[in-house]
This record gives C-alpha cells, sequence and structure tokens, in this order.
C-alpha cells in the first residue's frame, strides 16, 4: 500500500533509535502509584464515571479493588463488561469520558483520577493463572462473526462464554483490526493487540479463519445459510477521496495505509520518510499520523483542517500530543489542488482559506501553498462497498454508508446482526465497538434460544 513513497528516502536513525521514540505515550503506573491514585477516588454511589462508560465497566468497584490490594478482582470486574479492557486502557479516549465525568475535576484541585491509567494497572498486573471465565453448557448452535476486530472479538468471546460455538472470518493475516493495523504504535506497544487476541480466545469454542473477505471469497448468503446467525464487524475499510486530480500520484497516501505498514514492520529504518508531511484531517488518525511520521524523522509536518479547532474530532489530549511533537497544525483550510513535480511525482499542496458564513463552510478565494515531499490523507473511513455486494447482502438496509440496525443489533435480513464502526449509531470508538458486540452477542444468543423453545 505504501508503495506510491518508495521514492522516498528512509531514515537516517537506526531501527534501534527509532524504535525508542515508539515507547508508551503514558508510562504505566506502578504499584505505589496506583495506591495513591486509587485513594483518591470517593468511590461515589451511582458513579458518573461508570455511567458514560460506553461499556458499563463499574469503575469505582474495579478502583476500590486496587486500593484494597485485589488486583485480580479489579481486572475481572473490568473484563466482565470489557473483554478487551486491555486495549481500551490505552486509546480510550478517557479524557471525554470517564475522567471528564469524575467528580474530582469539580474540586479546587480540578484533576481527574487516572482512571484509564488505574484500568491498565489492574490487567497489566493481574496473576490469573486461566481464562477467568468458563464456557456455559453448549447450545449446540453456531455463529459466524465477519472481522476479527474490537467488535467481532467481542462479540466471539461473549456467544463462546453463553456455550455456542464461533467461528470467524477475518480478511487481514492477523486478528485485532484496528488495534492490529490502526492504531498509533505508541499507544498500543509491545504487540499488545496480538497477546490481548490470545487471551480473549482461551475462552475456548472459537475458530479463527483467516484471509476470508466479504464479498470476495466469502458470500453472507452462504454464511447465512451455514450457520445459525452471523454478526458482521466489518469496520470501515474504505478511505474516503479528496476527488481532487492527481490523487494517485506517487506520494499521496490515506494515513491508514501508511500507519498500518508502521506497526507491522520489523525494520522502522526501511520505511520511507519525507522531508516534509501535510496530512489532510481532524480526527485521531490525522494526529497519529502527523506525530508518528514526525517522529519517524519528517523535518517538517503540517497537519490542516478545514474547519477550525473546536470543530476536530480529535480531542484537545490528542491536538496537545501533536502540538508537543512540533507538529503545524493550519486550520481554517481546504485542499484545492495536488501539485506535482515535471516527473508527476507529489511535491506540495493548495489549500483555500474558508469561513463559516450563515452556518455555511465556504471558500474565500484566497489561496495558499504547502511545498510537501508526501500528502497524507485522513479524511474518515467509509465502509467498502464491495463487502455487500451479493443477493442477501444488497437487501441490508443501509444509512448513509453504514449498516442499518435496530436496538438489538439486528439488521433488517432476518439472522445477520452488525455491529462496530460500520453501523450507523454512535461514534467511531473501539470501546464502544467492543459494547456492540457484546450486546449483540446477547441478542443473538435470546433470539436462536427463543426459536428453539417456540419449535
Amino acid at each position: 500500500m505504501i508503495a506510491t513513497l518508495t521514492h522516498l528516502p528512509q531514515p537516517k536513525a537506526t531501527n534501534a533509535e527509532l524504535g525508542e521514540h515508539f515507547t508508551d505515550l503514558a508510562p504505566p503506573l506502578n504499584a505505589r502509584q496506583a495506591a495513591i491514585e486509587s485513594a483518591r477516588c470517593l468511590y461515589c454511589y451511582d458513579a458518573p464515571c461508570t455511567r458514560i462508560c460506553p461499556s458499563e465497566i463499574d469503575v469505582a468497584s474495579f478502583i476500590r479493588n486496587i486500593h484494597d490490594h485485589n488486583v485480580n478482582g479489579a481486572a475481572v470486574g473490568i473484563l466482565k463488561q470489557n473483554i478487551l479492557g486491555g486495549s481500551c486502557s490505552r486509546v480510550c479516549p478517557t479524557e471525554i469520558l470517564c475522567e471528564d465525568a469524575c467528580v474530582r475535576n469539580h474540586e479546587a484541585e480540578g484533576q481527574p483520577v487516572k482512571i484509564g491509567l488505574l484500568q491498565r494497572y489492574a490487567l497489566d498486573n493481574m496473576t490469573i493463572t486461566q481464562h477467568p471465565f468458563q464456557r456455559a453448557p453448549s447450545t449446540g448452535k453456531k455463529i459466524a462473526v465477519v472481522g476479527a476486530g474490537p467488535a467481532g472479538l467481542s462479540c466471539a468471546h461473549r456467544l463462546a462464554m453463553l456455550g455456542n460455538d464461533v467461528v470467524i472470518y477475518e480478511a487481514q493475516e492477523k486478528s485485532g483490526g484496528l488495534n492490529e493495523y490502526g492504531i498509533a504504535k505508541y499507544k498500543l506497544t509491545n504487540d499488545f493487540a496480538q497477546k490481548e487476541v490470545e487471551f480473549l480466545l482461551g475462552i475456548g469454542g472459537i475458530e479463527v479463519r483467516h484471509g476470508q473477505k466479504l464479498g470476495g471469497n466469502l458470500q453472507l448468503k452462504d454464511l447465512h445459510a451455514q450457520y445459525d446467525a452471523v454478526f458482521l464487524g466489518l469496520g470501515l475499510g474504505a478511505s474516503r477521496q479528496l476527488g481532487l486530480t492527481g490523487e494517485d500520484a506517487p506520494g499521496l497516501l490515506a494515513a491508514v495505509d501508511y500507519i498500518s505498514a508502521l506497526r507491522q514492520a520489523d525494520d522502522l529504518s526501511k520505511l520511507p520518510v519525507p522531508k516534509r508531511a501535510i496530512v489532510i484531517g481532524a480526527g485521531n488518525t490525522a494526529i497519529d499520523m502527523a506525530v508518528q511520521i514526525q517522529r519517524l524523522g519528517a523535518e517538517e509536518v503540517t497537519l490542516v483542517y478545514r474547519r477550525g479547532f473546536d470543530d476536530m474530532s480529535a480531542t484537545h489530549h490528542e491536538q496537545d500530543i501533536a502540538k508537543a511533537n512540533q507538529v503545524r497544525m493550519r486550520t481554517w483550510a481546504a485542499p484545492q489542488q495536488v501539485l506535482l513535480d515535471g516527473d508527476g511525482k507529489v511535491c506540495g499542496m493548495r489549500f483555500e482559506n474558508t469561513v463559516l458564513e450563515n452556518g455555511r463552510l465556504i471558500g474565500t478565494g484566497v489561496t495558499f501553498e504547502l511545498p510537501a515531499d508526501a500528502v497524507f490523507k485522513a479524511i474518515g473511513q467509509s465502509m467498502d462497498g464491495a463487502s455487500l455486494s451479493d443477493a442477501m447482502a444488497s437487501a441490508i438496509k443501509r444509512e448513509g454508508d453504514k449498516i442499518h440496525v435496530d436496538g438489538h443489533y439486528r439488521t433488517v435480513v432476518p439472522g445477520v446482526y452488525a455491529g462496530g464502526d460500520c453501523v450507523a449509531p454512535g461514534q467511531d470508538l473501539t470501546v464502544q465497538a467492543v459494547q456492540h458486540g457484546k450486546l449483540a452477542a446477547q441478542a443473538i444468543h435470546h433470539d436462536i434460544l427463543s426459536k428453539v423453545e417456540a419449535a
């Protein structure tokens, strides 16, 4: 996928030196720090941090367990609600969720309890020798899960817990989805995504088949005929286009493709790195891309967004990370033209200044150019249309470019469910995808058993 950048030089630093730039963004708490931090919690009744958690983790309860030196109890309490609690403790935007709701914010110190780091402490330091959950008696039912990302893995685990057998079909070579391929390397280090998948599969009753792509060598109609139910955790696999001439020129690439290559690279010093880079976008992926290319050795990285800072979907915490890594940030500028050199390679981009007029974003006619050896677009993802191309799949109702589901994650096709980033409700968050998968599993289990009882 990064073949369009092969004309660019490689980093000057060695793999070992570059590796030092991709250690944990936030160092883990040690035992003393965890004890002090857990003592700050007020263990609120009907705690607002718990109410806002997308995966319904009982935050006050697990922090009290840490305070009482019951780390295993804290870990099991987290995993009961969120089987991917380890990755979520590292990537979840706690600053706008549980920590934002923490009552400590309203005191003189104005500092929330470090809930995310405490969650990581519990899960990194648990001493459970076997999988903490046991499978229920077999139901004799078998469910297909398409996608081994957070939604699919969560769904499969809960289905297996309830006594069902599950086969996961995954297009990529590895399981993990966004956690494996799409998160900044400094957020999930030391092959953590694979370790978490291995732990999750320890429940038993789950088979994973890689290299299986829906709409390619896998068809929904066949899965529907072979299994008692199908769950679609497809994610968003297609990058949106700028709609500009030159978008396929060498030097212009989707940010997610570069991030994926970076995360899978055995030797960071072999990656192509531009001297000057432009990142177009306003979300966490744009920030991840900008920060990582800077850490790889780019001399000048500019993130450009067509609206203002307050409109960015990246949190203020993420924006601060970018600024701390010397990423230049230009707002109120929309991409207008890809600039190419005499060889047809990217040499920069022209932007038009924008303003809001009567609530509408419009161009001012004033333009400026930024030189660049590479441009990375991070303007959002959409569902790969080829995934739902067979006759049965095309019958699934859409909302925009996402799948329509009811309150129990059922699609309009009986026996087919969906969750995670590919469905319309909610934000594109790992923790929310986990919750979708868990709740969909419960709905699937209820529905297939109801059919048995009715028969």
